[in-house]
């Protein structure tokens, strides 16, 4: 899927106002309901999106506050790599807020980050320019952050326990970024062996017919298979996405999974999915 500028700028607005929906007039004790990510709440999962925009403006975490303890990030369990120092950073100095104050500052950051965005020039959308999966147009940096508060959304509608739609246009362009790194997934994390055919089945809100061979050590989408799929693997595309965002775990949902083939290969991709920093 390719979008344009004006296209992917009007699906990271609605990105984050669906993000907002499903926090406002929340009560404060329902703020601090654990997510599905480790250590982080729902209010955690905000303060994190609110974090990362303030960044992308430039701005810098606020101040630690003297009178309370201060957190070493780096000695947290899930803090695993600089990216998610920085994340821990602007979360711990965002928590004391009240919920509802956190919901305002997340409507201040993400309105400026909408006039910052409009206000791009076409040079400045196509420079490189660091990512989490390397150095890469802004604007593609730009879906990749729409992947990202997508999967936070998940995050917060899990935590409280409401559905939200996983389909249609944004849920789409946020799916198709997700799916870039399905083959390195199965290649270096399943470890699917030269000459493996994997065929993925998705149902659900992101129908796909998903085909990834293994050759010569790399693993790769491709059109069609020249034989029969090694292993044929069905699953709803949501619960893919949580897998593939280690915000669940296959055992956890082997009744939800259909493996045909190689049982074991395919048991072993299902449990190596998680990419995601």
């Amino acid at each position: 899927m390719t979008l344009d500028r004006a296209e992917l700028t009007t699906l990271l607005g609605q990105q984050w106002d669906a993000i907002a929906a499903l926090v406002t007039e929340l009560p404060e004790e329902r703020w601090r309901t654990p997510s599905p990510l480790p250590g982080w709440t729902v209010f955690d999962v905000v303060a994190h999106v609110t974090g990362t925009e303030s960044w992308l403006l430039g701005e810098q975490p606020p101040a630690h506050d003297p009178m309370r303890p201060k957190t070493d990030v780096r000695t947290l369990p899930h803090v695993r790599n600089e990216v998610a120092v920085l994340n821990e950073i602007w979360v711990d100095r965002l928590r004391p807020l009240p919920g509802a104050r956190l919901l305002e500052l997340f409507g201040e950051v993400t309105d400026r980050r909408r006039r910052a965005l409009a206000e791009l020039t076409d040079e400045e959308w196509s420079t490189p320019t660091p990512s989490p999966i390397g150095q890469v147009p802004y604007g593609r940096f730009m879906r990749v952050r729409l992947f990202d508060c997508w999967m936070h959304e998940l995050d917060v509608a899990d935590a409280l326990g409401v559905r939200v739609e996983e389909g249609g246009k944004r849920g789409a362009a946020a799916f198709e970024e997700f799916l870039v790194s399905v083959p390195r997934a199965v290649g270096k994390f399943g470890k699917a062996p030269d000459g493996s055919r994997v065929l993925f089945e998705l149902t659900g809100p992101q129908t796909r017919t998903l085909r990834i061979a293994v050759v010569d050590g790399r693993a790769g989408f491709v059109q069609a298979f020249d034989e029969p799929p090694t292993v044929q693997i069905r699953l709803d595309s949501g619960l893919f996405a949580r897998l593939g965002g280690g915000r669940t775990i296959a055992g956890a949902h082997l009744d939800a999974i259909e493996i045909a083939g190689d049982e074991e290969l395919g048991n072993r991709l299902v449990r190596s999915l998680a990419f995601t920093l």
